[in-house]
């Protein structure tokens, strides 16, 4: 696709500093920008590319900018980050959606395909699911018995989504995500580890999305249930019957422990672990890579293993690094007490 920078400009109510007839072909990372392509500075520390960017157009925050005129066309806006992603969703929007059902697709006779919808080949659908509107499932995708899809839905190729599991409108699954999984319950017994039945399922609410080779178990009885509108990384594991309210942000490679509960509006960095039956407030931040084994109240910033305080963490932090110092003045001063004593 080609526009041009006054279109483009049009698209997010931005002022045109240039040539409002570039041509703009394709879009490049600020670093290693090319000519015919479009780009955006949005922070003060990149400012230096509005004198080294090799791109045509440039989308640049209002307040970095401090000439009349630059070597490229330039795009003066409020907030060059979010109007780039305005010309992101707009440019998805415009590649179209796939519509009906493509050959290799098994689609039980009980099921329901909602219109406009798309299923692709080598997708199973079983008795009694439901599609919504809209909604876009690619190939080689598992939908198990049951299963309730919204509208205008993602379901990327190879993602599982097992028996009686619901998933709501506007959500995006990836790759390789297995829904409704069994979760980890087992009971001790003289003879070895004996499995209890997991009986619920998994409720993923409106405007969730979940990147790619996660794993949300179900529960045990009743539901786990992903909150509406929250976010979740690659690589994460939540436990059955695990309630996770909405708005929140879920990095990376982090667990949570079966039955815990997690507020709205929370933070959660990468490799974060999270034991179970603990409560979790709301706007909490947890850094990356800690150990949470108690519960958090509502806006508390939490680090460590043991999580603590942050600020505390930090402090003792500052006298974990000089412990050996400190270790050795404490026994020098040991030793000239006991040597004065003896005096």
């Amino acid at each position: 696709m080609e526009f041009t920078a006054s279109q483009i400009a049009s698209f997010i109510d931005g002022k045109i500093i240039g040539d409002e007839n570039a041509l703009i072909t394709g879009v490049s990372p600020i670093e290693g920008g090319e000519a015919g392509h479009l780009s955006f500075i949005a922070q003060e520390r990149f400012s230096h590319y509005l004198d080294t960017s090799n791109c045509s157009v440039l989308i640049v925050s209002e307040d970095i900018l401090t000439k009349d005129s630059y070597d490229q066309t330039i795009i003066s806006v409020k907030d060059a980050y979010l109007s780039f992603q305005v010309l992101m969703n707009l440019y998805q929007e415009m590649q179209g959606r796939k519509e009906g059902i493509e050959d290799g697709a098994s689609i039980h006779d009980t099921a329901v395909v909602g219109d406009k919808a798309y299923v692709g080949a080598f997708t199973y659908v079983s008795e009694k699911a439901k599609i919504g509107e809209g909604s876009q499932i690619y190939p080689q995708v598992y939908i198990g018995k049951g299963v309730k899809i919204g509208k205008n839905c993602k379901i990327d190729s190879g993602a599982r989504i097992y028996d009686y599991c619901i998933i709501g409108d506007n959500c995006v699954i990836h790759s390789n995500t297995v829904i409704g999984g069994d979760g980890f319950g087992f009971q001790p017994t003289p003879e070895g580890f004996k499995k209890i039945p997991q009986l619920g399922n998994v409720i993923i609410e409106d405007d969730v999305e979940i990147g790619s080779n996660c794993s949300i178990d179900r529960a045990t009885i009743g539901s786990t249930v992903i909150g509406k509108g929250t976010k979740i990384d690659n690589l994460i594991q939540i436990a059955h019957n695990v309630k996770i309210g909405q708005n929140n942000v879920i990095a990376s490679q982090t667990g949570i422990a079966g039955s815990t509960i997690v507020g709205d509006w929370n933070q959660i960095g990468g490799q974060v672990g999270i034991v179970g039956h603990i409560k979790i407030g709301s706007q909490v931040k947890i850094q990356a890579q800690s150990g949470v084994n108690s519960h958090v109240n509502d806006k508390e910033t939490v680090y460590g293993s043991p999580a603590i305080s942050y600020n505390n963490y930090l402090k003792s932090y500052v006298h974990f690094r000089n412990l050996p110092e400190l270790v050795k003045r404490i026994n020098n001063l040991e030793n000239n007490s006991k040597d004065q004593t003896n005096e």
